[in-house]
């Protein structure tokens, strides 16, 4: 996938003056909280309005080309030949150019999104429109329990929006031993797995080694983003939903949720060290 310069985009925070209320007696002295932004993220392909989603606007080209794939709009980000921000007065419309053969699949398909930042299936007019992921056939290797409690221990100092604004979700990914290799954050969970599959698959990383980790629930969309990513763990800081362990054990995709520096629950799949206490 081509590299495109990088826009001028509008801040990821914003600096705001605001009134602390004091449970007590005597005035409270004003003071400065910084805020993360959102804004309406128009998406673009082609010359054909996509979706317009509220996102923290750091990342965009991460953010996009993760959207695309876990949309089911490309298969792969080479069919990606180029990424163009323009910030507007009303928000910023990012355009996306196709290859050819796949801009004309996407017509065929196309669909109307009203996207919100809490929102992963926004627009789906019947259950059969759900997006699926497929059952992924590489063999994934088991997470050791202390490369997660080592990402755990490091994820802090990967968010930094969060350190100001205490408004956004993360979303990491973390080899083997739980290194963490990359991570983004947005005001919405699926943005920030959205802007770090990007990240990864623009770089030319795939997801046959390590994990993701993310600071929100694990919800249905947050595994089939995931799957589709193809990696084979996902570790989430809060508890999963009822359907998001059912996808899970379907896919094959190990899920570890309510995830803390000294324990965790495995809800789906193996980790590495029972899948060694089993061959003793």
């Amino acid at each position: 996938m081509p590299r495109n310069s990088p826009p001028a985009q509008p801040p990821a925070t914003l600096s705001v003056t605001a009134e602390p209320v004091r449970f007590g007696a005597g005035p409270a002295p004003a003071a400065v909280a910084e805020v993360a932004v959102e804004a309406p993220i128009n998406i673009v392909y082609g010359n054909m309005p996509y979706a317009v989603m509220m996102a923290t606007p750091s990342d965009l080209e991460d953010f996009v080309a993760g959207f695309s794939l876990t949309e089911g709009i490309v298969r792969s980000v080479d069919e990606i030949r180029g990424i163009s921000v323009a910030p507007q007065a009303d928000g910023i419309v990012v355009t996306v150019d196709l290859a050819p053969g796949r801009f004309r699949d996407h017509l065929a398909r196309r669909r109307n999104l009203s996207g919100r930042t809490s929102c992963g299936l926004c627009g789906i007019e019947t259950l059969a429109e759900m997006p699926m992921a497929g059952a992924d056939e590489r063999q994934h290797r088991p997470i050791p329990p202390d490369a997660i409690q080592a990402a755990l221990a490091a994820l802090d100092r990967h968010q930094p929006l969060h350190r100001l604004t205490r408004a956004v979700h993360a979303a990491a990914w973390c080899d083997a031993t739980g290194k963490i290799l990359a991570a983004r954050e947005d005001v919405g969970r699926h943005n920030a797995l959205d802007k770090l599959i990007g990240a990864r698959l623009r770089a030319g990383h795939d997801a046959s080694e390590g994990f993701v980790l993310v600071t929100s629930r694990a919800s249905f969309e947050m595994i089939e983003k995931t799957a589709i990513f193809g990696a084979g763990t996902l570790v989430s800081i809060s508890a999963p939903t009822s359907l998001a362990i059912e996808r899970a054990k379907r896919l094959g995709l190990t899920l570890i949720s309510v995830a803390r520096g000294d324990a965790a629950i495995l809800f789906a799949g193996e980790l590495a060290e029972h899948l060694e206490a089993q061959a003793r």
